[in-house]
Formats: C-alpha cells, structure tokens, sequence
C-alpha cells in the first residue's frame, strides 16, 4: 500500500487471553478503505466589538473583515468549485451526475446554479488562460492539431453545430493551449500564431499551409502520420509497406535510446545526424524510385505520394535536440477530449466552448507536470481574488507553489 495514505490501525485481540501468556509478535494485514468525499459548511462566526469612548464620546465598532472568497454571491467555498470543475473537465463527470450525487448526501443544488459556479470559474482564472497563452506563444516550439466539439446553436433548432479546438502543445515545457473555433479554416490558427516565431510542427494539413510563406516559422511534419499511411497500405503492397516500416522503426528506436540514455538537445542532435540521417536520405531516394513504378491511385502510390511530398519537413527534426520525431504530444493532450465528448456529448453554446478550452488548457498543464489538479485549483481559487495581476504567472501550474499554511 502507498506510504503516504493515512492508516487507521485496529487491534484484534483473541477472545480469551490464558494467564501468563506472552506476546511474542505479531501479524499485520493490510487493506485498502474509501470513503464518500464530505460536503461540510464553514461557518465564518466575527465577533463585535464596542472600543471604549473616545474624547468626543463615541465608540466605534470592530470586527474583523469577511474573508474574500473567489465568488462572493455563491455559497460555494473554493474547494467545492475546484471539485466541481474537475469532476467535469479531467474525470468526465456531467454536471447533471453531480447533481445526483450531491442529492445523496441529501443536498439539492439546481443545475443552473452548477453551470453559474462553472462559468464564475472560468472568468475568475481568465488571466491565467491568456498568460498561459502568451507563454505557449513565447516558446519557440509548437505542436498543432485540431479535434471537433459538438456545439449547441441558437441559430439551429434541433440541431448541434461542429465546432473545433485547435490544439497548441509546447513539449520540451510541457505546456498546452486549446483555442476554440466555430470553423476548420485556416483563420483558426493563422489568428492565434500571428505574432508567433519559431518551429511549427503539424500533420500535414491544409490549413497550416499558409505558415510556409512565413520567414520566421519552421515547419516540420509528424513521422507518425507518414506511418500511418503504410500501415494502411500493407493489403495493397505488403513488401514496400513492411520495407518502410522497417526503416522508420530503427529512427524510432533512436528515439527511444535518446529517451533512455536522457541525452542532452546537442547529443540528440549529433546522434541523429549520425545514425538517422542516413537511414532517412537513403528511404527518401528509394521512395522516389518506387514511386514511378506502381498506380499513384493505390493505397502504397498515396502512402508514398503523401511521404515524398513532406520529406523534408518529416526529416527536420534531426537538425534541433529540442524537436520531436513527430506529432504524438499534442495528441496525447487531445485525448480527454474525446472522453468528455462521450459523457457530455456536446457544450451548451460557444461561449461555453470556449470555457470548455479553457479548463482543458490549464487542467491539460497540470497533468503534464504531474501537478494534482484539484490542490492547484483549490489553492489558486483562494488566492486569485487578492493576487497581483503583474504576478498572475506565478499561478500557473508550471510555476505554481502551494501556499504555506
């Protein structure tokens, strides 16, 4: 059993002890217990009192200031609010569910007033979501994709609107950024990255094309989704497919021998340089060569078209330590999404989207750090009432320190 859980030791001794009898040792049997987290009321109790009389023959009164609570018309404490958030956006628990559960320990909260401690929520930790955002922007190093949310719109009666979040994943700093968008086009990301500088690594896809007329963005491609391809084309040519697959799993296990041996950037680069650029210009040459050989209409002629075409940008990774082989970072912090999606099945309105993004950002960086996401929420709902805008960084999961009591 882990260590650090609180024990409950119970004694069991024998029914009849004879006289003179010794204790000798004993055997210890250990078992894992839970109970139902506890709703409980903080009762705030300020005494008044009367100053004696002044010179001018008044008294004033003291009592001690209310405390200041992250939504001052809620009854609810900042510990309720994390849980709230949390039992929604990282374990997947709709709104209605919780109610059900609260009403099992015989307390009624109304579905409206859940939503309104969700959204005062939102609007409360905002500076984080848009510090957060400048420091994605800041960092040199972005993985992009996009996954679809099912919207709520006034505009169509019975119907469910497909929205989008747009995906920003920073990995050597382990941050993540998720942008809500009514569409798919490349006004999405060209409207976040604006101002951004430095590597852009993607799938391939069309919207991010634009960025290749920029000067200061790099793109690079994910070697995973050129994978993809060949796997997909092995009942078409098992040979050529099983050729390049073979080829791109040596590069992968240097990947993984830099992961093992936790070699530096400059020692990812010159291994690379060493053993995986090679294997890369000799793969890219005969690619060409099998290309004009077989139907470009065939799954492997499209598997090889889509390589050939990206190859440069799939090798460039072997030129910068910092950048990944391919694009599995921003889609391993994809994947709650698709958890909500099947619990809640849609958001309520765009507005609600995009609170949706925000959650899954902050929340998204506190499981990169390994961070408890209900002790960073918790701790940030009770100081960001009264914390300094201009230090609003600080409580952001990557650089978060829990308050000392």
């Amino acid at each position: 059993m882990p260590e650090h859980l609180r024990r409950e030791e119970i004694i069991l001794e024998p029914d009849s002890i004879p006289q003179g009898a010794k204790r000798i040792g004993e055997e210890v049997t250990e078992e894992l217990e839970y109970q139902p987290g506890e709703l409980y009321v903080n009762r705030y109790v300020r005494p008044k009192y009367a100053s004696p009389a002044a010179e001018d023959g008044k008294t004033s009164i003291l009592i001690a200031p209310t405390p200041v609570r992250p939504l001052e018309k809620a009854i609810a404490g900042p510990g309720l609010l994390a849980q709230v958030v949390i039992d929604k956006y990282a374990d997947h628990l709709p709104l209605h569910r919780q109610m059900q559960r609260f009403e099992r320990s015989k307390v009624s909260i109304a579905y409206s007033t859940l939503t309104g401690w969700v959204s005062g929520t939102c609007a409360l930790i905002a500076p984080l979501y848009e510090a957060l955002k400048e420091q994605i922007l800041a960092s040199g190093y972005i993985h992009a994709d996009e996954t679809t949310i099912k919207v709520l719109d006034k505009d169509k009666k019975g119907k469910t609107h497909q929205g989008y979040f747009w995906v920003y994943n920073n990995s050597p700093g382990k941050l993540v950024f998720f942008d809500y968008q009514p569409g798919r086009d490349q006004s999405a990301p060209a409207g976040i990255l604006k101002e951004y500088r430095g590597y852009l690594q993607t799938d391939g896809y069309v919207a991010y094309d634009g960025f290749e007329e920029r000067e200061e963005i790099t793109q690079l491609h994910c070697m995973a989704h050129a994978r993809r391809k060949f796997v997909e084309a092995r009942a078409n040519d098992k040979d050529r497919s099983e050729h390049v697959l073979g080829q791109m799993q040596v590069l992968y296990g240097i990947e993984r021998q830099c992961r093992d041996e936790q070699l530096s950037y400059e020692q990812r680069r010159k291994l690379r340089q060493q053993e995986a650029v090679p294997i890369l210009e000799e793969l890219g040459r005969w690619m060409k060569e099998q290309y004009v050989q077989i139907l470009p209409k065939s799954a492997i002629g499209e598997a090889l078209a889509y390589s050939i075409k990206r190859w440069d940008k799939l090798s460039l990774y072997t030129t910068d330590g910092m950048l990944c082989i391919d694009n599995n970072p921003v889609e391993n912090s994809i994947r709650p999404v698709a958890l909500g999606r099947k619990n809640y099945l849609f958001c309520g309105s765009h507005e609600a989207a995009q609170r949706t993004a925000m959650l899954y950002s902050l929340l998204g960086t506190c499981k990169m750090h390994g961070i408890n996401p209900t002790d960073w929420l918790t701790d940030v709902l009770r100081r960001i009432p009264s914390h300094p805008i201009n230090r609003i960084t600080e409580l952001l999961p990557q650089n978060w320190k829990p308050r000392q009591s």
